[in-house]
């Protein structure tokens, strides 16, 4: 792998990760970042299963510094568990490279008396000490009892020690990983919607937020991103999901009205887009095939966009939605590219 490790985050890299480190170092693009106020240092780019990607690719991005990865052993399980074999490899019990990977599962039954059972599910199946971060997934705008009784486990979830903790070493063993992280680090929730994501983003139960956030979808930078100090080392980790994706579909695929030649963003360019937001910890891909890691990290050595092509992305963004019409953008604000 490219990192040597990466917990503490204090913890010196090897060179060829100081390398990925340094990308872009003038526009302070990072491609390791603390995911706020844990003790977690994850690669920028993301890796979920939504892609249904290969073990042997899935263990070619840890090979080449992606450390981050999410898995759901409930909603969509189909898709993931072509990834699983290589989570096991990375993350099993006893396994030397645990310590260097970032594991985040996620439950999408939003209810408290299913963390265990979920909890169990992963154990089960990936042959783990420990979860990194446990997200509750797909939280919506009529999810906000749900959550809040979801959250007040958060206490006896996570850390050494915590009664689910116990209740795992029960079932699985006691390993000294286990009894020094606990069976769930630190707890996150994916929002769908927005204005709940902002009543918890100050919660002490909730360390970790994901949202919604691309070119088409920018309500996450008014509402969540402008909303916390990036230099705040008390705040929440945030992670964005679906870059690339409308529901009018890929945003590289939309049939946006453009004079020939101008610039249509790739989902690398998507990415980055993303990640050049304040705060983003962690752009959460869907990556499918290691052409496609590849293209990625290739994306994020390109650092930071100008304003100029942010103006741009921006009303591109807008025309995927039909928020704008071609003939009112001005003609020296149209990029274009071979």
């Amino acid at each position: 792998m490219l990192i040597a490790d990466l917990s503490p985050p204090t913890q010196a890299l090897s060179n060829s990760a100081d390398s990925l480190q340094a990308i872009a170092p003038e526009s302070g693009f990072a491609f390791y970042r603390k995911l706020g106020r844990t003790d977690l240092t994850v690669s920028c780019l993301g890796l979920g299963g939504g892609g249904a990607i290969s073990s042997a690719d899935t263990l070619y991005a840890f090979d080449q510094g992606i450390n981050y990865f999410f898995y759901s052993s409930d909603l969509h399980h189909y898709l993931y568990r072509s990834m699983a074999d290589a989570l096991h490899q990375l993350c099993r019990r006893g396994a030397s490279r645990r310590e260097q990977v970032v594991l985040a599962t996620v439950t999408y039954i939003k209810n408290p008396e299913v963390a265990l059972a979920a909890l169990l599910d992963q154990f089960q199946e990936l042959g783990i000490d420990y979860v990194d971060v446990l997200f509750w997934g797909w939280i919506g705008k009529n999810d906000a009892p749900a959550l809040q009784q979801c959250l007040s486990l958060s206490r006896d979830l996570r850390g050494p020690h915590a009664p689910y903790c116990r209740v795992m070493e029960r079932i699985f063993g006691v390993s000294e990983r286990l009894k020094k992280m606990g069976a769930v680090r630190y707890i996150g929730a994916s929002f769908h919607d927005l204005d709940l994501a902002q009543q918890w983003l100050n919660s002490p139960l909730l360390d970790v937020v994901m949202v919604r956030h691309n070119i088409s979808h920018r309500s996450a930078q008014k509402k969540i991103f402008n909303q916390l100090d990036a230099t705040d080392r008390d705040r929440p980790g945030i992670v964005t999901f679906k870059s690339t994706g409308s529901h009018t579909g890929l945003l590289w695929e939309v049939p946006v009205p453009l004079p020939p030649g101008c610039w249509r963003p790739g989902a690398p360019e998507l990415y980055r887009y993303s990640l050049a937001q304040p705060c983003v910890d962690v752009c959460l891909t869907g990556l499918r095939c290691r052409e496609e890691v590849d293209a990625a990290i290739k994306g994020v050595q390109q650092g930071k966009f100008t304003p100029a092509e942010i103006e741009y992305l921006n009303l591109y963004g807008d025309l995927c939605r039909n928020r704008l019409n071609p003939e009112e953008i001005p003609l020296e604000k149209l990029i274009y590219r071979a």
